[in-house]
This record gives structure tokens, sequence and C-alpha cells, in this order.
């Protein structure tokens, strides 16, 4: 049986007077995770217009992408709790229950956000394969 991708989307509001040392931070563990994260699809942080939210969003091409990256960066997260307030992290495919525990417990650290998870209903994903 083949895996489905999980899509990870997480919005957070920016504390006020953080906007600087935020963008300082994500561009860091952006390279950070371009360097140790090869088999994740995508990995983009977006800010509203107004500059008062963002939205990070991750492809994984299977569920143990996200649980790998999640072990990867926990250790950096808590920093991040200074610069924003997270309001959300929704999930969209199948996440084990021991992962949607995880994720509450980064929305608890970085806010008071909450986890949702949305099953896929009907739909296709076409992922380049890996070379090896």
């Amino acid at each position: 049986m083949l895996s489905e991708p999980i899509i990870y989307v997480d919005e957070s509001e920016i504390r006020d007077g953080k906007l600087e040392a935020l963008k300082t931070g994500m561009i860091e563990l952006v390279e950070f995770v371009k360097a140790n994260e090869p088999q994740l699809i995508a990995y983009n942080v977006y800010f509203s217009k107004d500059r008062t939210r963002m939205t990070v969003l991750h492809v994984h091409s299977e569920l143990a992408s996200l649980e790998f990256h999640l072990k990867v960066v926990g250790q950096m997260l808590p920093r991040f709790a200074e610069f924003v307030r997270l309001l959300a992290i929704d999930i969209y495919g199948k996440p084990t229950d021991e992962l949607v525990e995880q994720l509450k417990g980064k929305a608890k650290m970085l806010g008071s956000g909450v986890v949702r998870v949305h099953d896929l209903h009907a739909g296709l994903a076409r992922f380049p394969k890996s070379v090896s």
C-alpha cells in the first residue's frame, strides 16, 4: 500500500515588534530544513499583506517525512515562541494519533492553537519518483 501525501499548514499571529527577528529566524530555519531534509517536497513561509500573520506550508510525500521533520526541527521551535502566537495547525492526510499529540504539544508551546485533521475525500497527487 502506498502512503498518501501529507500537507501541513500552520497559521500564526506575529507578535508586535517581532517581524524582522521572525523573518531572520525563518530564513535560518528554511536553510536548516533545506540542508537536512532532502525528502521534503516543499517548505514555504508566507506573510500576510499587512505583516500580522505568518503561514508555514509543508508538503510531504508520506507520513514518515512529517514525523522526521518534527524530530529534526523540534529543538529549534521553542525560540519562535517570542515571535509568534500559533493559531492553528491543519493537517491534510492521515496522521497517526501520536503525531497529532506531538502537534498539539507544538501548538501549546507556541500559542493556544488548535490542531485540525482533514481526511482526503477525492483527488490525486503527482510527485516525481526520487532518484536513488
